[in-house]
């Protein structure tokens, strides 16, 4: 296997070369935000080249953490790096549609960065257009399907464009989930959000709301951000 783009963090480096999702900033913020306390076992929803996974596993060291992808290649690139990583023994990728997905043991944790160009241009590449677009993982169905495979105090993170906010929180309530907490992610200082981390319990709960922001006017790394990815990237 290639091994010519490798992203090298501080634990565990990620070979992405053919999966159809990169390493970016969307995955290290969900990877480091998602509340891995007391979690055991834990479901990455759309896992890549497994990223997402390797973070909380770095993080929870007590997790046994399933990656799920649709993608052939992602599957086989997550499988590599969770075999070189320090964690092999509590990580595990299948090839699999999140919708066909079952298990007999409840999740603690679900975290997912799901596709979401539903309303936008398609990318050029069957594998990243699978990867990105809501054809196959609806929120609706991302939703639906992790409620069900909850613990009773289980909790899915996801992150999600600002403006699809509304529409989730909607779908939340119908599927019996509270929203305990959410950050608005602001790509530079004094612009609008761009995206936001969600987190919803079983468990009835209120909600905490805060923002990160990622650049500074001179888009150097605020301290919130490299406070929040300073254990992952290298620089920090």
């Amino acid at each position: 296997m290639a091994r010519e783009k490798v992203f090298q963090f501080k634990q565990f480096s990620v070979l992405n070369d053919k999966t159809a999702m990169k390493v970016g900033t969307d995955g290290v913020l969900i990877g480091a935000w998602c509340d891995v306390m007391g979690a055991k076992r834990v479901l990455d929803v759309g896992t890549g080249c497994g990223l997402i996974a390797l973070m909380v596993a770095q993080r929870a060291s007590d997790a046994a953490v399933h990656a799920i992808d649709i993608d052939g290649d992602s599957i086989s690139e997550a499988r590599y790096n969770f075999e070189n990583s320090p964690w092999s023994n509590r990580l595990s990728a299948e090839l699999i549609d999140f919708n066909d997905f079952q298990t007999s043991f409840p999740f603690d944790l679900i975290v997912s960065n799901p596709p979401f160009f539903d309303n936008g241009v398609l990318p050029p590449s069957k594998g990243r257009n699978m990867a990105r677009h809501n054809s196959t993982l609806t929120f609706e169905k991302l939703i639906a399907c992790s409620s069900r495979l909850l613990t009773h105090n289980g909790i899915l993170s996801l992150i999600a464009p600002a403006n699809a906010v509304p529409s989730i929180r909607s779908i939340m309530v119908a599927n019996g989930l509270w929203l305990k907490r959410v950050t608005s992610v602001i790509p530079v200082v004094g612009e609008a959000p761009k995206r936001v981390m969600l987190e919803m319990s079983k468990a009835e709960c209120g909600t905490v709301e805060d923002s990160i922001t990622i650049h500074d006017v001179d888009h150097h790394y605020t301290e919130q951000y490299q406070l929040l990815t300073k254990h992952f990237y290298l620089k920090m």
